[in-house]
């Protein structure tokens, strides 16, 4: 990596490895890293350069990117290149990647449990009861998370952390909770 300081070439190494582990492929977490550690806009020779990666997967990278709604592409006057920035906001980068990922995987996974909840009401067989009983707790659970998120989501980001951050002392006042 060139022309990294080394806190920032852990910091890109790191968020790659997360990336894997989030199902995102190492380059892209990588090049988000980088983006959103920069102070302004890299065109994709750069970054190619910057994490020593080929081009064709800097520009598939950058693709992905754009289709998440975390980077976008900015002209800088007086060059002909795209250039790329990462949102900056902490805050409001992270409800566009929730808002994706429940669009991705949530949404598709509650889908599919409503027509297995629906295909499950035709059969009377004795031997499906306790499948039956485990999808329908799954669904039950996946209508209570997308529907909470849906709630928060409404929320202007300051509302949605101060919500967040008053979580202990909610939880406090319910007697659910003691530190």
């Amino acid at each position: 990596m060139k022309n990294l300081t080394p806190f920032l070439q852990n910091f890109i190494l790191h968020w790659g490895e997360m990336g894997t582990k989030w199902g995102i492929n190492r380059t892209v977490a990588q090049i988000h890293a980088l983006l959103f550690t920069s102070e302004k806009p890299l065109n994709a020779e750069e970054i190619c350069e910057m994490l020593g990666v080929a081009r064709s997967n800097v520009s598939n990278s950058l693709k992905e990117l754009q289709n998440w709604g975390i980077v976008k592409v900015v002209h800088i006057p007086g060059d002909r290149r795209d250039h790329f920035e990462s949102m900056k906001d902490v805050f409001e980068m992270f409800r566009v990647i929730a808002a994706e990922r429940k669009r991705r995987e949530i949404d598709p996974t509650l889908a599919m449990l409503n027509d297995c909840a629906e295909d499950a009401g035709k059969t009377k067989a004795k031997a499906d009861e306790y499948a039956k009983k485990q999808l329908e707790d799954l669904r039950e659970f996946f209508e209570l998370a997308s529907d909470f998120y849906d709630r928060m989501n409404k929320l202007p980001t300051k509302s949605a952390v101060k919500a967040v951050k008053m979580g202990d002392k909610l939880l406090k006042s319910l007697g659910l909770f003691t530190k």
